[in-house]
């Protein structure tokens, strides 16, 4: 029997990331994912002002430590998902008069937390005959990728089949339908769908295959998001948040063609839980990166199908 722990959308969260190396190990599983939208949604500056205070806001929170406080703040910007900044006036100043640099500083501290990622990853695993996928999601800049394919012991199993055990292949991808956000890895669905099926129509044995997919199969309940209007935000009727299914058709439509055995998704962070489309048992552990948390799913499969499913949170 295989074990699988499958977590995704830690979006640049240093305490959930760490938690997911120690997740192999804890869970006694064979293979561990981290997959889809691996890296962080903003810069935090930490500013050094005249006196020698620093101040950030970060979540709607101001904050003023001296210097021997800013490694606190540091840390809870990072387990939050943001890359802090220490600077000072000055150099604030000069970023904010050229976005370009601020872009470039962006991508550069991606990059650097997914080598430093890659190589805690490689430290705690190694020998430890536990086998590690990560795979960028739609989110994720083409920049980072270079970090993973360099690993001997990391595999991004992005666009191919991949032989997860004797009795079990796998197709991967982290990208994703059209988003309001357009973002790196998105296309349409008709482009979404045929990426799916190049890689399907190479699979032997269909029966056993695992689809690791990024993004859900459309209205199945695990893709359930709110509704946004064209200011990108929530749209309230009666009170109520009003919630629509957000994941992809193209997704949807390969499952029901090919029946695998496994769906394993994630993108919408709210909504955690399971579907089953024909034989095909799809899973989304859900993402609460901001809280801290590692949501995640450990599923045990063999030759004859899937023995147990169990989500799990720490």
């Amino acid at each position: 029997m295989t074990r699988i722990f499958y977590t995704t959308d830690v979006h640049g969260s240093d305490i959930v990331f760490r938690k997911f190396v120690n997740a192999g190990k804890f869970y006694k599983a064979n293979v561990v994912f981290l997959d889809g939208d691996l890296t962080g949604k903003a810069i935090v500056p930490i500013v050094k002002r005249q006196g020698g205070m620093y101040e950030s806001s970060f979540l709607g929170e101001k904050h003023s430590v001296q210097e021997n406080e800013v490694s606190s703040i540091e840390s809870k910007v990072t387990n939050l998902g943001f890359y802090p900044l220490r600077i000072d006036e000055d150099e604030l100043k000069r970023l904010q008069e050229t976005p370009e640099k601020v872009d470039d500083l962006f991508r550069d501290m991606m990059i650097k937390q997914m080598e430093e990622w890659i190589e805690i990853i490689e430290q705690n695993l190694k020998g430890s005959q536990i086998e590690c996928y990560v795979m960028p999601g739609n989110d994720d800049r083409f920049e980072i990728d270079k970090a993973i394919e360099e690993s001997e012991l990391v595999v991004n199993p992005e666009g191919r089949v991949v032989e997860l055990d004797a009795a079990h292949e796998m197709i991967s991808t982290g990208w994703s339908n059209p988003t309001p956000w357009d973002t790196p890895r998105e296309e349409s669905e008709e482009a979404l769908g045929k990426r799916i099926e190049d890689m399907a129509s190479k699979v032997r044995n269909m029966r056993n295959c695992i689809f690791n997919l990024h993004c859900p199969p459309y209205d199945t309940g695990i893709d359930t998001a709110p509704m946004l209007d064209s200011d990108l935000k929530q749209v309230v009727k009666n009170g109520q948040v009003v919630l629509v299914p957000v994941g992809s058709k193209s997704v949807r439509s390969a499952i029901e063609k090919h029946q695998p055995l496994l769906g394993l998704h994630g993108h919408i962070h709210e909504s955690k839980g399971t579907h089953r489309i024909g034989q095909t048992l799809c899973v989304n552990p859900g993402s609460e990166y901001q809280q801290g948390m590692l949501k995640g799913v450990i599923v045990n499969i063999d030759e004859k199908g899937v023995k147990s499913t169990m989500f799990s949170s720490g």
